[in-house]
């Protein structure tokens, strides 16, 4: 069985989607959030989502689109990121690429503060 209409694909992974495929992808899931697992209320903000997120592989096409309320779509992208993340910190361990890692207090003797007895610190 083919579709009535064409699949829509974003020219870049920046396209926004028109008006008519947010229709499209709201009718299709019946007006539920796909986060949440609920209804999308009348007047509530929602956003489409990439159910694959485009930072971990997914593409911008009307397939890969659900909608989600604003407040789940932030916590899904803040999930995307963390996975991100943890993929490129194995990925440069992999193949052999430290890390510098940034310490805000130095606790060595050639720092530039100390820490007296009391808990007070002071530059040097």
């Amino acid at each position: 069985m083919s579709r009535a209409t064409p699949e829509w694909i974003g020219k870049t992974d920046d396209t926004p989607a028109p008006s008519r495929v947010r229709l499209r992808v709201f009718d299709a899931y019946n007006g539920m959030c796909n986060g949440a697992k609920r209804k999308i209320k009348s007047g509530e903000p929602w956003e489409l989502d990439h159910v694959v997120a485009l930072i971990n592989g997914g593409e911008n096409r009307e397939n890969n689109l659900a909608p989600m309320l604003v407040n789940e779509h932030k916590k899904k992208t803040r999930e995307d990121v963390k996975i991100k993340a943890k993929d490129a910190r194995i990925r440069k361990k992999h193949i052999g690429i430290k890390t510098k890692t940034v310490t805000r207090f130095s606790s060595n003797r050639d720092g530039q503060f100390k820490k007296k007895i009391n808990g007070e610190v002071v530059k040097r």
